[in-house]
């Protein structure tokens, strides 16, 4: 692959985060009135840690699972927990492109965050992203903060979790396969979901319901979080984050069509200039990368 490549072989797995992200949120949204939080978490974690095994089998690169950057794994999988159960919970309280809509104030703090955590550059191009991209929520989701509910403040929690989560992502990708990365996200969420959902000593099992959406939720998690670090080895977070912003116009579309939500052609005007920024992070990251493809070596 060559290194003019990279951008777009990124976009195109975030593509797949996206599809994955979207179906998660219907499962989500179609099983929260039974099973909570850290149930979901539990059976999710358990279908996936169960499909990266099969994979590393079947691939024979189980032995890329390593412990030696275990405590970043923690730190990693305990941020992304926490982030993750406040988005199921906000989830059953908000609808869903309010929720995706706070949500995506998650890649404004990626992109201003990495120059300080990651050491990536701060470009015009990528705060003009960042920029259209929070003019583009603020559009969609025109906040009310007179007006905030636990449902809002859950999923603005998450959304900073999410923002950690990726930097932190990007951090184990330096040295750590994808596998690896993936069978300690599935293991230790696991074991947290676990935890918390025998915290109340209640446990609610899966049923001919319920289980097929779980199952969903469960793959899922693993072909979102399997995009978005292939995603991230390939690009800088600055880059790889800001295109899940396709999200919210998906999403409010899929909304109104299963659950009636309104859809108030205000969202279609902020995607439109949410989009207007993505492409042109995207058109400058490829720019840069064809310039640095044809500059001699010294």
């Amino acid at each position: 692959m060559t290194q003019a490549h990279r951008p777009l072989r990124a976009a195109i797995w975030m593509t797949g985060s996206i599809l994955a992200f979207s179906a998660m949120a219907i499962a989500g949204r179609q099983i929260g009135g039974i099973h909570d939080s850290f149930e979901i978490m539990t059976v999710r974690s358990a279908v996936g840690l169960g499909l990266v095994l099969l994979t590393g089998l079947a691939t024979g690169r189980l032995h890329e699972v390593t412990a030696q950057r275990l405590p970043g794994h923690f730190l990693r999988n305990i941020v992304h927990f926490t982030a993750q159960n406040l988005w199921f919970w906000a989830l059953t309280l908000i609808p869903l492109a309010q929720l995706f809509a706070i949500e995506f104030t998650s890649p404004i703090w990626v992109i201003l965050l990495s120059p300080l955590l990651l050491g990536e550059r701060l470009t015009r191009a990528r705060l003009l992203a960042a920029a259209l991209g929070f003019a583009g929520i603020l559009i969609v989701a025109r906040p009310n903060l007179s007006a905030l509910d636990p449902g809002v403040l859950a999923a603005a929690a998450a959304a900073i979790g999410f923002a950690a989560t990726s930097i932190l992502t990007k951090k184990l990708t330096r040295g750590e396969s994808i596998l690896s990365i993936l069978f300690w996200l599935t293991l230790m969420q696991f074991c947290f979901g676990l935890i918390g959902a025998g915290i109340d000593g209640q446990f609610t099992l899966p049923t001919a319901q319920t289980l097929p959406w779980l199952v969903v939720i469960g793959f899922s998690g693993v072909l979102a979080h399997l995009s978005l670090t292939s995603a991230l080895s390939l690009a800088p977070a600055s880059f790889v984050v800001p295109i899940d912003f396709v999200r919210l116009p998906l999403i409010a579309v899929l909304a109104a069509l299963i659950y009636a939500e309104p859809l108030d052609p205000l969202v279609l005007l902020g995607g439109a200039v949410i989009f207007a920024g993505i492409l042109i992070n995207i058109r400058s990251e490829l720019r840069s990368n064809q310039r640095g493809k044809k500059q001699p070596v010294p």
